[in-house]
């Protein structure tokens, strides 16, 4: 290796002596390119030779080591190439393992696994603030309890419980507020329409029309829901 790097210098340097001084050598590179381009290929062969050098001297366990990385690299290559397809897979295990978390999917989707007890439980964000939500179809509005609605300071008048709500489980009072945003997952609407339940008069917060009708579409899989953006 170092020999082949002297005598490419030593082709280059007796190339530059016997030109006749013309701005370009054969029409094709400057002798001053020439030049450099001579030099810096010989310092590279024998840096090159040098690292040949310790390589060889350790031979199978550098070669070891060489296709280790070589593996790592195309893992690295491999994982870039199909990175929105494992976002997806690990999405989808995050829905399994954590019932009711919200997993986007394509086209802005956003996807709920049932639970254990075959309820959908969906993880939403009010007004900046989690709050667990039971699916409800049947339900003519979003719901939060009044212990629920407290937490977000939101706390009506005992005279203002005065709408009837439906639920799955039939009629409930409550008081009419508007929140300032709703979010699941990538999906977030504004000035959503609501009711805080009388105290005592519902166990959980529900998830009603007066936000699924805002979606494009929302439908039930198997054990998911899908929502769609609007």
């Amino acid at each position: 290796m170092i020999y082949l790097g002297l005598a490419a210098i030593a082709l280059v340097t007796a190339v530059l002596v016997l030109s006749d001084g013309s701005d370009s050598l054969g029409g094709v590179i400057e002798p001053d390119h020439l030049a450099a381009l001579a030099s810096t290929g010989g310092i590279l062969a024998l840096v090159v030779a040098g690292y040949w050098r310790q390589f060889r001297s350790a031979l199978g366990p550098n070669l070891r080591a060489l296709f280790a990385w070589a593996l790592i690299g195309l893992a690295l290559v491999i994982g870039y190439s199909y990175r929105d397809r494992f976002q997806g897979v690990g999405a989808r295990v995050l829905g399994d393992l954590r019932p009711g978390s919200a997993v986007s999917g394509p086209g802005g989707t956003v996807t709920i696994t049932r639970r254990a007890d075959g309820d959908f439980r969906v993880e939403a964000e009010v007004n900046g603030r989690v709050q667990p939500f039971l699916f409800d179809t049947g339900a003519s509005s979003v719901v939060l309890t009044a212990e629920n609605a407290a937490a977000l300071g939101l706390t009506p008048a005992p005279a203002d419980f005065t709408a009837r709500v439906a639920t799955a489980n039939g009629l409930a009072y409550a008081a009419p507020i508007q929140l300032d945003a709703l979010r699941i997952g990538t999906i977030t609407e504004r000035r959503v329409n609501a009711m805080v339940a009388r105290p005592g008069s519902l166990a959980g917060n529900l998830l009603g029309q007066t936000f699924l009708t805002r979606l494009s579409a929302y439908e039930v899989r198997g054990d998911r829901l899908i929502l769609s953006p609007p």
